[in-house]
C-alpha cells in the first residue's frame, strides 16, 4: 500500500487513504481478467466447496465512479467479448482452458424494471445454454412459481417481459423434463407426477429417508429444507444456492457463470436496501459464479458497521472488497500480502466517495477530523475531483496548527495551486488554448482554436486528449472541461508567469463569441446548433457585457421556428478578481439579460397563463435595453398574448405598431390584424388580406381558418395542407404541426376515418414540441372526430379547465363550436342551450361571436332576433345550409354503423 509521505508528516494524527483512478477500457479489461483468472484458480482448487457457507467470498469485481462516465457501456463490452463476439483489438483474449463461461447482464435500472424475481429467472435462462435442466432449482422454481402465480404458465410470463425473446424457450422444457426425471425416480403414477405438490412432497420424503432412488438430488444437503419453506420472496433468494450446486456437478466441460449486474446503485439508497440484500445473497450462495457489478459508489459490503443490514458483511466476508485504507496485509510467513484490487474507480468520486475519502483521511482516535457538515460542503465544491479533495486537507491541516477549526467560510475561495497543477505539464499554447476552453461550457476543436486566437489546431487536438477534457462523442460539441478546473481557472488568483489580465479575457471572450456566431451561420436552418449557440453566446455576452450582434439574427431564428426548447443560462462565472463582472458589478442587468429573460418568458408561455407572459413582456419592452429589433419581437408576440386573454383591442395595437415598423414580423403583424377582422367576424376582409400575406404571413393558414369557419372543411383541409406543405420546405418544425393539427380538425367534420391518420400525423410533427396551443387544438379535432361517442363531455370538460389555466381564452369558442357539433348530432337540446350560454358569455366583446350562428346553424335553429350576423364569405342560407349537412352526414354515419355492428 503506497503512502503519501507529504500527508505522512503533514500531521501526527492522520491517515491517507489511496484509490487508483483507471481512465481507460483497457485497463479496466485487465482487471476483469485478473479476476476471472484467479476464480477460476479458486473454484478448481481441491478444497473448495459450493456448499460451504462460511468461507469469505472472492468473487466480486466492482467498478464504480460518477454518471455518464461509461459503466453500462464496459459492462456491455464486458458481457459480448465473454461471449465470443465483439473483442477490441487492443484487449487481449482470456485465457479459460477447459472452462465454459456463461456471460449473463442484468441491467438494474429502475427504468429497466427488473425486480428481484425477473433477476432470478434471467440467471436460470441463461443457463439454459447449457442444454440440460438443473433438476434441484427447477423443481424449487416450479413449486414456487405455482404458488405465487397460479394460474399463469411460466411460458406466457417470459413471453411477455420479453425473456423468451432474449432466451428462447427452453426453461419451460428443461422445467418439465426435470420433474418428469423425478417423479420416474420415486416411482410416481403418469398423473401424479405433473402436479409438483405431490412431487415435491414424495421428494422431501425421500430426501429425508436417503433413499437411493434419489441419490443424484440427495448430496444437496439444503434441498429438503428449501422445498419445505414457504415458496415466498425470501425462499427464492435461498433458491441462487442450488442453481450453484447444480453448477458444480455438471459432468464435463466446467461451467463458470459471470453474471453483470449495471446501475447497482439503483438497488436502493443507503438507508433502505432490502433489493441489495437478496442481491448479495445471491453472490454469496454462488460462490462458483464471478459477479461483476458497476455502480455510482464503493460497495460497502466489506464494513462492519452494515451488519444486520445485509446478511454477510465486515472485511472477514468480504476480503477483496475492503478499503485500502483499512486493510491489514497478512504475517510476512504467509507470503507476499495480497492488496485488493476488486473496486475500481472509474473516473471522478461520487458524493459518498467524497465524503468516505474526507473522514478516513485525516483521524484522531479513530475518528474523523473533518466534521460531517464540512465534508459535505468540500464535497460539493470538489465536483468529485480527488485533487480538490486533496488540497482541502492541506488547508484543514494549516487550520489546525493554528489551533482554528475549520468552517465553511475557510472553502469559498477556490484553490490557485489547482491552476499550477493543471498547467504544469502542458505547453505553452496549451495552457493559452486552455483558458480559452473555459469560456465554453462544451467545445470542439474549431471553436478552441479561434477562441485563442492561434493560427492552428494541433495545441487543441493534443489538449483535448488530457484527462480533464471530458468527451462525448455524440454531443453537438464533444468536449467540456472538468467542471472545477474550469470555475478555479476563470475565477482563482492565477499564480503562473503566463497568466491573463482582465484585457486578455476579455479579447478572447471577444474572440469566443465571434467563432460561436460563425459556426452558427454555417448552417443556420439546424435547430440544435442554433440552441446551443444562442446558450453559449448569450452567456458570454451577459459575463463580458458584449453587444448583442449575431444573437439578434439568432433570436429571430429561434422565434421563427415555434419550437420553444428552454433558453436557460448557468450562473455567470466572473473571471479572476480584476474582471469584467467586479470591474461594472455583480448581478447588474446587461442587454444580454433581457434577451435571456425575454426568450425564456416566449418559451415559458407554452406552460403559463398568457396574462403572466402580456406582463412579462411589458416589462422588458419598458426596460430599454432590447434595441430597436428585439423590441418589436416582444411587442408581437404580446400582441399574441394579449389576443389570447381576450383584449382585443389592444391586440390589434401591437400588431398595428409590428406591421408599421416594418422588419422581419412585419408580414405576421399583418397575418395577426388579418386575424383580428376574422374574430371580429368580417371574413371578407379577411380573406382579402390573406391574398398579399405570402409565406412569411402563413397566408394558407389564415385562409385554412377562413373556409372551415364557412361549413367548408374539404376547402380548409387543403389550404392548411399547402401551409404544411410550405412550412416543410422551409423547415419550419412549429408551423407544420400547427398546420397540420387544423387539418385534422377540418378532416376530422367530414370523415372520421380519414381523421384518424390525420391525428396520428399531427401527433408525430408535435413529438419533441412544446407548443400547449397546437396540442390543444389535435385534442379539439379528436373531440370532433368521436362527435356522437359517450366519451366526448368528459374530455370537453377537461379541455376548458386546461384552457382556463393556461389562460387561452381565444381557443374556447372553438372548442365550443366542437362541442356544439357533438351535441347537435345527438339532438340534445338543453346541451346545446348551455353551450350557447357559454359561447354568449365568451362572445360579449364581440369577438368569435359567429360561433353563435354557427352552432344555431349546425342544429337549424332560427338566429335570435337581435342577434348581429357576421359578413359571411357567402350568404348566410349557404353556410347555414353546409353546417347543418355536415351534422347530418355525421348522423348518417352513425346510424349506418349501429347498424351494422347490430
Amino acid at each position: 500500500m503506497t503512502r503519501d509521505l507529504r500527508m505522512l508528516f503533514g500531521s501526527n494524527d492522520q491517515e491517507l487513504s489511496t484509490d487508483e483512478a483507471f481512465t481507460n477500457r483497457q485497463a479496466q479489461w485487465a482487471h476483469v481478467i485478473a479476476a476471472l483468472t484467479e476464480h477460476l484458480q479458486q473454484v478448481s482448487a481441491p478444497g473448495f466447496d459450493v456448499e460451504d457457507l462460511e468461507a469469505p467470498r472472492r468473487n466480486v469485481l466492482h467498478f464504480h465512479g460518477v454518471g455518464g462516465i461509461g459503466k453500462s457501456t464496459l459492462s456491455r463490452k464486458i458481457e459480448a467479448v465473454l461471449a465470443g463476439s465483439g473483442r477490441p483489438a487492443h484487449w487481449p483474449e482470456a485465457a479459460r482452458p477447459g472452462v465454459r463461461v456463461v456471460p449473463v447482464r442484468i441491467d438494474l435500472a429502475r427504468s429497466a424494471g427488473m425486480d428481484f424475481e425477473q433477476i432470478v429467472l434471467t440467471l436460470r435462462l441463461a443457463l439454459t445454454r447449457i442444454g440440460r435442466p438443473l433438476p434441484a432449482f427447477d423443481i424449487a422454481l416450479r413449486r414456487y412459481w405455482e404458488t405465487v402465480h397460479p394460474g399463469e404458465p411460466l411460458e406466457e410470463y417470459l413471453n411477455r417481459g420479453g425473456l423468451a425473446r432474449a432466451f428462447g424457450q427452453a426453461l419451460p422444457q428443461q422445467m418439465k423434463s426435470a420433474l418428469a426425471d423425478v417423479a420416474q425416480a420415486l416411482l410416481l403414477p403418469g398423473t401424479i407426477g405433473t402436479v409438483v405438490g405431490d412431487v415435491v412432497g414424495s421428494l422431501v420424503s425421500a430426501l429425508r429417508e436417503r433413499r437411493q432412488t434419489v441419490r443424484a438430488l440427495s448430496g444437496c444437503r439444503r434441498l429438503a429444507d428449501l422445498l419445505e419453506a414457504e415458496p415466498d420472496l425470501e425462499a427464492l433468494s435461498y433458491y441462487p444456492h442450488l442453481l450453484a450446486w447444480e453448477i458444480a456437478r455438471l459432468p464435463g466441460e466446467r461451467v463458470v457463470p459471470v453474471v453483470l449486474f449495471d446501475t447497482f446503485e439503483d438497488t436502493g439508497d443507503r438507508t433502505r436496501r432490502e433489493m441489495e440484500r437478496l442481491l448479495q445473497r445471491v453472490v454469496w450462495l454462488m460462490p462458483n459464479a464471478l459477479f461483476v457489478l458497476t455502480g455510482r459508489s464503493r460497495l460497502e459490503w466489506a464494513e462492519d458497521a452494515l451488519a444486520g443490514q445485509l446478511d454477510y458483511t465486515g472485511p472477514a466476508a468480504w476480503p477483496d472488497l475492503a478499503d485500502p485504507a483499512t486493510w491489514v496485509p497478512a504475517p510476512r510467513t504467509a507470503g507476499s500480502p495480497r492488496v485488493p484490487e476488486r473496486q475500481v474507480l472509474i473516473g471522478d468520486f461520487s458524493p459518498e466517495d467524497c465524503d468516505g475519502y474526507l473522514a478516513r483521511r485525516l483521524t484522531r482516535n479513530s475518528r474523523p477530523l473533518i466534521d460531517a457538515a464540512l465534508r459535505h460542503v468540500i464535497s460539493d465544491r470538489s465536483h468529485g475531483l480527488p485533487l480538490y479533495l486533496d488540497l482541502s486537507v492541506m488547508r484543514v491541516l494549516q487550520l489546525h496548527r493554528t489551533g482554528r477549526t475549520p468552517t465553511p467560510a475557510d472553502f469559498d475561495a477556490d484553490f490557485p495551486a489547482l491552476i499550477s497543477r493543471t498547467l504544469q505539464d502542458l505547453t505553452p499554447d496549451e495552457r493559452h488554448v486552455l483558458r480559452s476552453a473555459t469560456l465554453f461550457d462544451s467545445f470542439d476543436i474549431p471553436l478552441a482554436t479561434k477562441a485563442s486566437g492561434l493560427a492552428h489546431e494541433a495545441a487543441a487536438l493534443r489538449l483535448t486528449e488530457r484527462p480533464f477534457i471530458r468527451h462525448h462523442p455524440f454531443g453537438l460539441w464533444p468536449y467540456h472541461l472538468h467542471a472545477l478546473i474550469r470555475s478555479t481557472l476563470r475565477t482563482a488568483d492565477d499564480p503562473t508567469d503566463d497568466r491573463w489580465s482582465p484585457t486578455d479575457w476579455q479579447h478572447a471572450a471577444e474572440r469566443a463569441f465571434a467563432a460561436l456566431g460563425e459556426q452558427w451561420h454555417t448552417d443556420t436552418r439546424d435547430r440544435l446548433l442554433l440552441v446551443g449557440c444562442l446558450r453559449q453566446g448569450l452567456a458570454l455576452a451577459r459575463d463580458f457585457r458584449l453587444s448583442p450582434g449575431w444573437l439578434t439574427d439568432a433570436a429571430f431564428a429561434y422565434v421563427g421556428d415555434s419550437v420553444w426548447e428552454p433558453i436557460t443560462l448557468s450562473a455567470p462565472i466572473t473571471t479572476g478578481p480584476e474582471g469584467p463582472e467586479h470591474s461594472e458589478g455583480v448581478g447588474a442587468a446587461t442587454p444580454a439579460d433581457v434577451v435571456v429573460d425575454m426568450l425564456s418568458t416566449l418559451a415559458r408561455r407554452q406552460r403559463e397563463h398568457r396574462g403572466h407572459t402580456v406582463d412579462k413582456l411589458t416589462r422588458l419592452v419598458d426596460s430599454g435595453l432590447l434595441g430597436d429589433d428585439l423590441t418589436v419581437m416582444a411587442v408581437y408576440y404580446r400582441a399574441k398574448a394579449r389576443r389570447d386573454i381576450g383584449h382585443p383591442e389592444a391586440s390589434r395595437r401591437d400588431y398595428q405598431h409590428v406591421a408599421d415598423h416594418g422588419g422581419r414580423l412585419a408580414a405576421a403583424a399583418r397575418r395577426g390584424l388579418a386575424k383580428a377582422a376574422h374574430l371580429a367576424g368580417d371574413f371578407p376582409t379577411a380573406h382579402t388580406a390573406a391574398q398579399q400575406l405570402g409565406w412569411e404571413g402563413r397566408h394558407q393558414r389564415v385562409l385554412g381558418g377562413l373556409y372551415w369557419l364557412q361549413g367548408e372543411p374539404e376547402r380548409a383541409a387543403a389550404a392548411y395542407l399547402a401551409g404544411r406543405t410550405e412550412a416543410e420546405e422551409h423547415a419550419v418544425r412549429g408551423e407544420a404541426a400547427h398546420n397540420q393539427a387544423k387539418r385534422a380538425l377540418a378532416i376530422a367534420f367530414t370523415d372520421p376515418h380519414l381523421a384518424d391518420d390525420e391525428l396520428d400525423l399531427a401527433y408525430h410533427l408535435l413529438t419533441g414540441l412544446d407548443l400547449r396551443a397546437t396540442t390543444i387544438n389535435t385534442e379539439i379535432a379528436a373531440l370532433v372526430r368521436d362527435a356522437g361517442h359517450d366519451t366526448v363531455d368528459d374530455r370537453v370538460r377537461t379541455l376548458r379547465a386546461e384552457l382556463d389555466i393556461a389562460g387561452l381564452i381565444s381557443k374556447l369558442p372553438t372548442l365550443e363550436i366542437a362541442a356544439a357539433f357533438h351535441q347537435a348530432v345527438l339532438d340534445d337540446d338543453q346541451a346545446l342551450s348551455d353551450t350557447l350560454g357559454r359561447l354568449r358569455e365568451q362572445t360579449r366583446g364581440g369577438m368569435h361571436a359567429y360561433a353563435i350562428d354557427i352552432v344555431h346553424f349546425m342544429a337549424d335553429l332560427p338566429l335570435p332576433e337581435d342577434h348581429a350576423p357576421p359578413r359571411w364569405l357567402d350568404d348566410e342560407q349557404t353556410t347555414r345550409s353546409r353546417w347543418r349537412r355536415l351534422v347530418l352526414r355525421r348522423q348518417n354515419l352513425l346510424r349506418t354503423r349501429r347498424s351494422t355492428s347490430g
